[in-house]
């Protein structure tokens, strides 16, 4: 009985929304057409090769090659095993959301335990730092420098979360078991990664669009300012809260705080994207959630100080 009410209230949504995109379809036209020239001008390049270069790294063991003092100095600060050094990096120079799809391989080949996997799911969630230094800062707030600090303020933020959070696991004596694995050649390796960067990058175009018909479709319903649409906007989906932030007459260090925060935050559409990629796991989602809400209060708040001291 209640999962057939559920489903009744799913349906009427469903209708209405159905019904609301047939009554504005200049207006749905217009906004998908301005999600692709979104994914195509600034997402697209920005995390393409980053996506094909992880993948390649994972490929080839990338763990085993890092040197042991900085193993060491990793398992000190976040109180983990040597196999989420890779997800740390890896995720920090592609961003989100290839943590969760990295983590997801991981688990399945047995190389971290769900406890592990669900702790680094919560600090190794990074945005893409060419989209920060290139589409935020220069194409949204036209100065490059403040990309440095929004940068370092959400990175410190992941970090700051993981070593809090660093003695809510109890690192385990699990014997990691790994799959054998067949040798592939370079090529293999480099059209594998291609098409799983592909999948990923059509994922954050399905994600951004529905993001963005709701949110269009919601502020055409009502009326707001432009504080309030860059607030539903951000909430919705970074990249429109990111742009129609940047057209607000509001000080620059407001500008860099709230961008932190929307990137760190990371809108629903970005934890949604997170979601799709460990849906077919026992991976604790909830705590990654939280997570990103604590994540974007500390970032935001380093942004703040650091721009304070600098300018």
């Amino acid at each position: 009985m209640k999962n057939n009410i559920k489903n009744l209230i799913i349906i009427i949504i469903m209708l209405y929304l159905l019904l609301q995109i047939l009554m504005n379809k200049t207006l749905v036209f217009n906004t998908i057409s301005y999600s692709l020239n979104i994914w195509v001008n600034n997402l697209l390049p920005s995390m393409f090769p980053f996506f094909i270069i992880s993948d390649i790294l994972i490929s080839y063991h990338i763990t085993n090659y890092i040197p042991k003092y900085i193993k060491k100095t990793f398992r000190k600060l976040f109180h983990t095993k040597d196999n989420i050094i890779t997800i740390f990096f890896l995720s920090s120079i592609s961003g989100f959301p290839s943590n969760a799809k990295v983590i997801k391989t991981m688990y399945h080949q047995n190389e971290i335990t769900k406890e592990e996997a669900t702790h680094a799911l919560i600090f190794t969630h990074f945005s893409n730092p060419l989209f920060i230094l290139s589409t935020v800062a220069v194409l949204f707030l036209h100065q490059e420098k403040y990309g440095y600090i929004i940068l370092i303020s959400h990175y410190l933020g992941n970090i700051i979360l993981g070593i809090i959070t660093r003695n809510q696991i109890s690192l385990s004596n699990h014997n990691y078991i790994k799959k054998q694995e067949k040798s592939q050649n370079f090529s293999t390796i480099l059209i594998n990664s291609i098409k799983n960067s592909i999948d990923t990058l059509l994922l954050i175009l399905g994600t951004l669009t529905t993001f963005l018909i709701a949110s269009s479709l919601l502020i055409n319903k009502i009326n707001t300012t432009p504080y309030n649409e860059t607030l539903i906007k951000g909430t919705l989906e970074i990249t429109m809260g990111l742009k129609q932030l940047s057209t607000l007459s509001i000080p620059d260090i407001y500008k860099v705080t709230i961008s932190t925060i929307f990137l760190s935050f990371g809108g629903l559409s970005v934890p949604l994207q997170v979601l799709s990629q460990i849906t077919d796991t026992d991976i604790s989602y909830h705590p990654f959630f939280i997570a990103r809400i604590f994540h974007a209060i500390i970032s935001g708040l380093i942004s703040f100080i650091v721009f304070k001291i600098i300018y």
